[in-house]
C-alpha cells in the first residue's frame, strides 16, 4: 500500500522555538513536506529542556524528528 504524502515537494522553513512552530512544522513533515529547522548559533532554547538521554534533550529531538537543520546567524554580516 502506498503512503499518502499530500505535501510531497513542498519545502518548509521552521524558524520557531519551543513548542507551537516546531510541532506544526513536524506535522507538515509527516505529511510529506521537506522541513528545514533554522537555528541561531546558540541553538534553540528547547535543547535545554529535559528529559535528557546521553546529554541530549529528548524533548527537542521529538519535536524536530525528521527535519534537516541549518545554523544561521542573522546578527552579523
Amino acid at each position: 500500500m502506498q503512503e499518502n504524502r499530500p505535501l510531497s515537494g513542498l519545502r518548509v522553513l521552521d524558524v520557531g522555538t519551543r513548542i507551537s512552530a516546531p510541532f506544526c512544522a513536524g506535522l507538515l513533515g509527516e505529511l510529506g513536506a521537506e522541513v528545514i529547522k533554522v537555528e541561531a548559533p546558540e541553538g534553540d532554547k528547547a535543547r535545554g529542556n529535559g528529559p535528557f538521554v546521553e546529554g541530549r534533550s529528548t524533548y527537542f529531538a521529538s519535536l524536530n524528528r525528521g527535519k534537516k537543520s541549518v545554523c544561521l546567524d542573522l546578527k552579523t554580516d
